[in-house]
């Protein structure tokens, strides 16, 4: 046995024979035990090497109750970090519940020792922290200290009284019996309980879930400019949310109105992955300029992938059925769920969701309210299409199949060719129909609505199993598909078939985003809608570039003017994106935004009242981010990250609590100026 052990059986016989006896009154109380409070860790691997993460208060607490009721001698299963991660208490493993991810040792920790590289306490393992608990009890109520200990890899511990204690690293030190354990070396600090650790554990978050968000990322595994995954960008995302929500919905959260919101990574990457497109890819990238050419794989190549046949069939496949596996696998987990639930992309993830909206097919009640009645006759009109469609491919022999089916000629315009080959059609006709069902659908959307939104001739679009309340849109090439597909304007009365509301959010130096506006409204010249500061007002570079372009006007004066000069050289011209708020609201009189010598201020005005259309249902589309005053002197070289800036951008999150919380009839605490 280690010599801690034997410490310990040599001390027993000292100790007071039991509670009863005599001595145990007199004890002082500076030599009073209290146990340690355990708390759970669990390890994360970063860059090779391991950190130990504190679990939230709240989660630690669940996992102590488990541990404690004797019953984890079954595997019994914790949910923690908001039900994203279980944790199996026997086996002491931390497991992803909705992605993928490397299984992480748990810990129930109680005494730590400072590591080597980064001064960052590390703990002890379970049973040699008993150990030292035990060594620590039997000093402190005999006061007797100085008491020395062997760590399983032969290192010794030295209690030297109840706030020094030391972890001595050996130097090896070899004579012929091998070596033997030193107390030279550097001592390392050792510590109880994780109070004395200085670590930084979170509260927890809100039990209660409110909505649901969908996150797709673009194409190439990484999703900012710190090559990290779509997980790690979203749990960001989901933790600047909850910061917002204690700083602009406090009032809801006190009187517990609202929980949050969570969002749910889908990762589609790993089916394209699969195909060994990379490693084609890596194979003929050029060396030079390596930092921007993976960008580019990484972002520009989206408009490539998702434009060729092969790639954009497996994409819409794998989002899809990922994103219902998720909502079915979310309400698995929190029955009690009553909330909506809304979808977000970045880059060509919201190209792949966007078309994914537009070839929904709305639920008949959304359609036929006042057409009850027809319901019937209008199916048996349908089916005599479909009769008419099959003679003129002259397969009219498959005419009862379709009919017993109950197939019109809406639901024909919704099969895929598994579901052909589940009716038992065979491969010659299966083509036929296919064929005829593409070719149509083109001209078929041409007929009806000339500006319905194209989406991709030859791919087959699965339905999602629940209705989406809003569609955001991050650094979105929308805009640019369209037109390259020929939509030249959208029918500002074309909504989404299952989607109420949807906005277009972009940097604005952002190269892979594009505009929806002028597509609705071609004539008018406007721009887009200014996304509030977090803070409550602008940025203070926009408003100095304003302030001095405002002073300009009124002092013609030389140094003032050369200085506004030097300020717009060094920046770009001011945004003159709109504010609406600030058209109605700002009674001092404001200035147009644009500088003095350019359109006068009604145009302004009227700009904000645009009418955009339905596609969000009457409201603004398109919203721009405030640069940073850093981002300001070189747009260039910002531009790589405008593009990736949306996953901590606390603008960005509080539009979507925003337009979220909306929905529920929950507004933030202080409106913000500029916001609609």
């Amino acid at each position: 046995s280690s010599s801690g052990v034997s410490l310990l059986q040599q001390a027993r016989p000292s100790l007071p024979a039991s509670p009863a006896s005599s001595e145990a009154p007199e004890l002082d109380a500076a030599n009073k035990y209290e146990t340690v409070v355990p708390h759970w860790f669990y390890c994360k691997v970063v860059d090779s090497r391991e950190r130990w993460i504190p679990f939230s208060t709240q989660d630690s607490e669940r996992l102590e109750e488990a541990h404690t009721s004797g019953r984890d001698k079954e595997d019994l299963i914790v949910p923690t970090s908001g039900g994203r991660y279980d944790v199996h208490l026997k086996k002491r493993q931390r497991v992803a519940v909705y992605w993928e991810e490397e299984v992480s040792e748990v810990r129930r920790c109680t005494w730590f020792y400072k590591g080597d590289k980064d001064n960052k306490y590390i703990p002890y393992s379970e049973t040699f922290s008993e150990e030292l608990e035990e060594a620590y009890m039997i000093s402190v109520t005999l006061d007797e200290w100085k008491k020395k200990l062997e760590s399983p890899s032969r290192e010794i511990i030295i209690l030297h009284n109840p706030k020094l204690m030391v972890h001595y690293h050996p130097v090896a030190t070899s004579d012929d019996w091998g070596s033997t354990p030193m107390e030279q070396g550097r001592p390392r600090t050792v510590k109880r309980g994780v109070e004395n650790i200085a670590a930084e554990i979170p509260n927890g978050e809100p039990l209660q879930i409110d909505h649901l968000v969908f996150v797709v990322h673009g194409i190439g595994p990484a999703c900012d400019i710190r090559f990290r995954s779509i997980v790690q960008c979203v749990n960001d995302f989901r933790n600047v949310s909850l910061n917002m929500l204690q700083a602009h919905f406090k009032k809801a959260q006190e009187q517990q109105q609202i929980g949050r919101v969570e969002f749910l990574p889908v990762n589609w990457h790993s089916s394209l992955h699969s195909t060994g497109v990379d490693v084609d890819l890596e194979r003929i990238t050029l060396p030079s300029i390596n930092r921007l050419r993976h960008f580019i794989n990484d972002t520009i190549l989206d408009v490539f992938f998702y434009n060729s046949s092969t790639y954009c069939q497996t994409i819409v496949d794998t989002v899809a059925s990922e994103m219902n596996r998720l909502y079915q696998l979310f309400l698995q987990r929190n029955p009690d769920f009553k909330g909506g639930v809304s979808i977000a992309g970045h880059s060509l993830g919201s190209l792949i969701l966007f078309d994914l909206l537009t070839n929904q097919k709305a639920a008949p009640e959304d359609e036929e309210h006042s057409r009850e009645g027809s319901r019937t006759t209008s199916s048996n009109r349908g089916v005599e299409q479909v009769k008419e469609i099959l003679k003129t491919l002259e397969l009219s022999e498959y005419c009862d199949v379709f009919e017993k089916e109950k197939m019109d000629r809406q639901a024909l315009f919704l099969c895929t060719e598994k579901d052909l080959k589940e009716m038992g059609i065979p491969l010659g006709p299966r083509m036929k129909i296919l064929h005829y069902i593409s070719s149509k659908r083109e001209i078929l959307s041409h007929e009806t609505n000339p500006n319905l939104p194209l989406s991709q001739v030859s791919a087959n679009y699965p339905q999602l199993i629940y209705k989406p309340t809003i569609f955001f849109a991050f650094g979105s090439p929308i805009g640019m598909f369209l037109t390259v597909r020929g939509v030249k304007r959208i029918n500002p009365n074309y909504k989404l078939p299952t989607c109420k509301g949807f906005f277009n959010i972009f940097h604005p130096f952002d190269p892979v985003a594009y505009r929806i506006e002028p597509m609705i409204v071609p004539d008018a010249e406007f721009e887009p809608m200014l996304l509030p500061h977090h803070k409550g007002r602008k940025r203070m570079h926009l408003e100095l570039k304003e302030g001095l372009t405002r002073m300009s006007v009124d002092l013609k004066n030389n140094l003032l003017g050369s200085l506004r000069v030097a300020w717009q050289s060094f920046t770009r011209a001011p945004l003159p994106a709109v504010e609406a708020a600030a058209a109605d609201t700002e009674a001092e009189g404001n200035p147009s935004e644009t500088k003095p010598e350019d359109t006068p201020e009604p145009v302004k005005e009227e700009a904000s009242h645009i009418n955009v259309g339905m596609l969000n249902g009457g409201h603004r589309i398109d919203y721009v981010l405030q640069e940073k005053p850093i981002e300001s002197f070189n747009e260039y070289l910002f531009a790589l990250q405008g593009h990736l800036c949306y996953w901590e951008s606390e603008d960005t999150v509080l539009l979507v609590l925003k337009e979220i919380y909306q929905t529920q009839g929950i507004t933030l605490d202080q409106p913000l100026p500029g916001s609609q």
